[in-house]
């Protein structure tokens, strides 16, 4: 566990959680009596706290996610289980070193119901970190960092996208099935990347592949020139990578005006090319990516969220705005459960953990250690969409290592 971490059980948070009312109800002493019923009070908003990126590599993601979360409360009138919402947004700006106070603020100071964020896996073990202490629902709409749902998992926090060794897990099999079987990997120097090249090192090696060299590049740095030289030297059999956001843009395009694009074929978990086709140009076209959505899934639940989220917000939905929305629906579903009353925390958190989530991706359920259990689709970027071309992983699950909530 990492240092810092107050390991909390499901009976720790539960208690933190209703200890303001056991202070308050000790206010009418004995003798007092309420000559007659007060008219019963509408119902208290509920505050949802959006900690995303709205500035800098990932501010895309941000909006998307924010969009998609719109979106499902939309659905419902605008509100929650019958309760008004109050979004209260905050730019995280990718930044881990100023997480801590920011999440502080959402709870201390704008006292919200639940915390939704983040991009940023550095940034998202800062939230981890608060809402161990606080006991604050968390939903996590995208940072696929291992250690929130393993060794640090809380019964608070739920996952609605992937841990990031999912996609790349994944990808082993399709890249030796391709003839790759001389790889290296490159990607940011950050928990994310790290995470990352975990997943691809068991699913290549099992496959059958070797890893040639492990690089990396300092996070949010997008020269690339350094190892673009360093992989054309090496002249391995194909490139695995993860970077995303304008990140994954400049690499892509850096990459084929290296004049590697056509001589090593590249490959990377779906984040990649995954909303930024617009901005690319030729330079994605062929790439090979593992992930869990694309918005060409040809399903009736996925054209409605295309036709309705296209409309909504005149832009065509990724896998973030998607996540964002299954985020919203998750919620729903808790919520719905105990009719709005956030002080039922053990039978909201049970309802969140039993929740089947109808979704665009296809249905998931929540896995032991509040990770979606999913499949993995195997995708290849032609004419600028990525376009699924298989399966490549079935149900996958998280393994959960060191969690304890099961």
């Amino acid at each position: 566990m990492r240092k810092g971490f107050e390991k909390l059980s499901r009976r720790q948070v539960l208690a933190r959680g209703v200890s303001v009312v056991g202070a308050a109800s000790g206010v009418l002493g004995a003798g007092h009596v309420l000559a007659q019923a007060a008219p019963a009070a509408a119902p208290a908003r509920f505050k949802v706290g959006l900690m995303l990126p709205y500035s800098g590599t990932y501010a895309k993601l941000g909006e998307a996610i924010e969009n998609g979360m719109r979106m499902a409360v939309a659905e419902k009138g605008g509100r929650l289980a019958g309760r008004e919402v109050e979004w209260i947004k905050l730019d995280d700006e990718s930044e881990p070193k100023k997480a801590d106070a920011n999440a502080r603020r959402l709870v201390a100071q704008d006292k919200v119901d639940v915390i939704v964020g983040t991009v940023h896996s550095g940034v998202q073990m800062a939230i981890q970190k608060v809402v161990a202490e606080s006991g604050t629902l968390s939903i996590i709409p995208n940072a696929g960092v291992h250690a929130v749902t393993r060794n640090a998992c809380l019964p608070n926090v739920f996952r609605t996208s992937f841990t990031m060794g999912q996609p790349t897990v994944a990808l082993g099999q399709a890249m030796i099935e391709r003839k790759a079987r001389r790889a290296v990997w490159v990607t940011w120097d950050y928990p994310a990347g790290a995470d990352s090249l975990e997943g691809f090192r068991e699913g290549y090696v099992k496959a059958g592949g070797s890893i040639v060299k492990e690089l990396k590049v300092p996070f949010p740095s997008t020269d690339f020139s350094a190892v673009l030289a360093e992989i054309a030297q090496l002249k391995p059999d194909a490139v695995a990578c993860f970077f995303a956001g304008g990140g994954a843009v400049k690499f892509m395009q850096d990459y084929e005006k290296a004049g590697l694009r056509h001589r090593i074929p590249l490959y990377g978990s779906g984040f990649l090319t995954e909303g930024v086709l617009g901005d690319t140009g030729t330079a994605a076209e062929g790439i090979v990516t593992t992930l869990h959505y694309s918005n060409l899934l040809p399903s009736v639940r996925n054209g409605e969220f295309r036709y309705t989220y296209s409309r909504t917000f005149r832009s065509e939905p990724d896998v973030y705005a998607m996540q964002g929305y299954d985020s919203g629906l998750l919620l729903r579903q808790g919520l719905e459960a105990v009719q709005g009353d956030t002080g039922k925390r053990e039978q909201l958190y049970g309802a969140m953990e039993a929740a089947v989530i109808d979704s665009p991706r296809g249905q998931w359920r929540m896995g032991k250690a509040h990770n979606p259990v999913q499949d993995i689709y195997l995708r290849t970027v032609a004419n600028g969409e990525n376009r699924i071309i298989g399966v490549a992983a079935k149900a996958l699950e998280d393994s959960g290592a060191g969690c304890k909530l099961a």
